[in-house]
C-alpha cells in the first residue's frame, strides 16, 4: 500500500458528506427498503473507505475497508453489540447502534457495494 502525501482535504469533506447523508437516510423513509437500510449500510462502508484513503491510496485500501467491515458484522454474531444495547451509559448504546447488532450478509453485499463505488469513483478521478 502506498502513502498518500496529497491533500487529505477532499477525503475529510468527503467524509463529512458521507456521514450527513448517512443520517438523513436512516431519517428520511423513502419506503423502499433499498434506500432506507442498504443505503445508509453502503455509505458507512464508503466512509470506512474514505477514513483508510486518508492516509494510503491503492487499491489495498478497498480490500482493507472490506475487511474492517466484514470484522464489524461477523463481531455482531458474538451478540455482544445486542448486549451494550442495555448499558447504562449513553455512548455504549449509540456505540453498540453505530455497530449494528444484527448479522446480515445482506449487510455485507451493501458494504461491497458502497466500498466498489467509492473506489471506482477514487479511480476515476486518479485516472484524470
Amino acid at each position: 500500500m502506498v502513502r498518500d502525501v496529497g491533500s487529505r482535504a477532499p477525503w475529510v469533506l468527503s467524509i463529512v458528506a458521507i456521514i450527513a447523508l448517512g443520517i438523513l437516510s436512516r431519517t428520511v423513509h423513502s419506503g423502499l427498503v433499498v434506500l432506507d437500510k442498504y443505503l445508509g449500510d453502503a455509505l458507512y462502508a464508503a466512509m470506512a473507505y474514505a477514513i483508510l484513503r486518508l492516509y494510503w491510496r491503492g487499491a489495498a485500501v478497498a480490500v482493507y475497508a472490506m475487511a474492517v467491515m466484514t470484522a464489524i458484522e461477523l463481531f455482531q454474531l458474538t451478540l455482544i453489540p445486542a448486549r451494550l444495547l442495555a448499558s447504562q451509559h449513553l455512548v455504549v448504546r449509540i456505540s453498540a447502534h453505530l455497530m449494528g447488532t444484527e448479522f446480515s450478509f445482506l449487510d455485507l453485499l451493501a458494504y461491497g457495494v458502497g466500498i466498489g463505488a467509492i473506489f471506482l469513483v477514487d479511480f476515476w478521478r486518479a485516472q484524470r
